[in-house]
């Protein structure tokens, strides 16, 4: 759902639907989700919830994850070279 909505286009639930093995409940249920976890906005354009993708969340989220990520190879190459000398 996600990738879909990296394209930067907008798309309907019933939209994102269509190209998805699942109901369209189900797409509205994760695009519900998505929205409290302020991934995707929406806007509403008569009785059609338009919904797109706010990439800077997932941004934040693997800026965090490639910095907890160096420090924990930095500490594994240590214990490494740690176990290493005492053999």
């Amino acid at each position: 759902m996600i990738e879909s909505l990296a394209s930067g286009q907008t798309a309907t639930a019933t939209g994102l639907a269509r190209d998805l093995p699942i109901t369209r409940q189900a797409v509205a249920k994760h695009l519900g989700a998505l929205r409290d976890a302020e991934l995707v906005s929406v806007d509403r354009v008569g009785r059609e919830a338009r919904y797109s993708l706010r990439a800077q969340p997932l941004t934040d989220a693997a800026a965090w994850i490639a910095e907890v990520g160096g420090e924990w190879d930095s500490r594994l190459r240590d214990l490494d070279e740690l176990l290493a000398r005492r053999r």
